[in-house]
C-alpha cells in the first residue's frame, strides 16, 4: 500500500496541477471518444499504450478481453457497452488482445481451472475462439481468434448494431505485442506502428 499512496501523492502534488485545466473540463463534462475493451492483465495499459489523456477513453478490462454476447438480464459489460455507444456516443470501439495472455495461454494449454471455478465459468465465453483456432497450444493464434470472436459478439449488443448500421461507429481489433510494443490491427491490411 505504500506504493500506492506515495504515486498519490505525487499526483496530487505535480501531476494534477499540471492538468488542473483538463480536471476542471473533465469535471463538467464526459465525452470519450473511443470504448476500449482489453483484458485486465496489468501490462496492458490502454491510455499507455494510445497515448490518451484522461477522459479520452472509455474503459472495459474483462480476464482475456472477453466480450459475452448479448443476453437478458443484468451484465455488467453489456451495461458498459450500452452506456459508451448509446448514451456517450463513442465513435471508435477498440477490442484489444494481447501476447502472454494468461486467460489464451489457459485455455491453449489446457490448464486445471477447478481452483478458480469462477475464472473457468468467465473462460467458457472463449470456447467459440478455441474450437477455431487451429493446432493446440498456439497461443498467439488463440490471441487473434479471440479477438475476431470478440467482434463478432459486440455486434449483438443493441446500441453497437445501430450504430454500425448507420456508420456512427468504426470497430477495430488490435493485438498488443508487450515485448515490442506494437499492435497489430486485425480489421486493417498492415500493422500499425508502435
Amino acid at each position: 500500500m505504500h506504493d500506492l499512496a506515495h504515486g498519490l501523492a505525487r499526483f496530487q502534488q505535480d501531476v494534477f496541477p499540471a492538468k488542473r485545466e483538463l480536471f476542471s473540463r473533465l469535471a463538467a463534462q464526459h465525452t470519450p471518444h473511443t470504448l476500449f475493451i482489453g483484458c485486465s492483465d496489468a501490462r496492458v495499459v490502454p491510455e499507455l499504450i494510445t497515448a490518451c489523456e484522461p477522459g479520452e477513453l472509455f474503459v472495459i478490462r474483462t480476464a482475456g478481453n472477453l466480450v459475452p454476447a448479448r443476453t437478458t438480464g443484468a451484465d455488467g459489460v453489456a451495461a458498459s457497452i450500452e452506456y459508451a455507444v448509446g448514451t456517450l456516443g463513442v465513435r471508435d470501439i477498440v477490442v484489444c488482445g494481447h501476447s502472454a495472455c494468461g486467460a489464451m495461454t489457459a485455455l491453449a494449454h489446457g490448464h486445471d481451472l477447478s481452483g478458480a471455478p469462477a475464472v473457468a465459468d468467465w473462460l467458457r465465453l472463449a470456447d467459440a475462439s478455441v474450437a477455431r483456432t487451429p493446432g493446440t497450444a498456439d497461443v498467439p493464434a488463440l490471441v487473434r481468434q479471440n479477438v475476431l470472436a470478440q467482434l463478432a459478439n459486440l455486434a449483438t449488443h443493441p446500441s453497437v448494431a445501430r450504430a454500425l448500421a448507420r456508420r456512427q461507429v468504426t470497430v477495430r481489433g488490435w493485438v498488443f505485442d508487450i515485448a515490442t510494443g506494437r499492435v497489430e490491427d486485425l480489421t486493417a491490411t498492415a500493422p500499425l506502428a508502435a
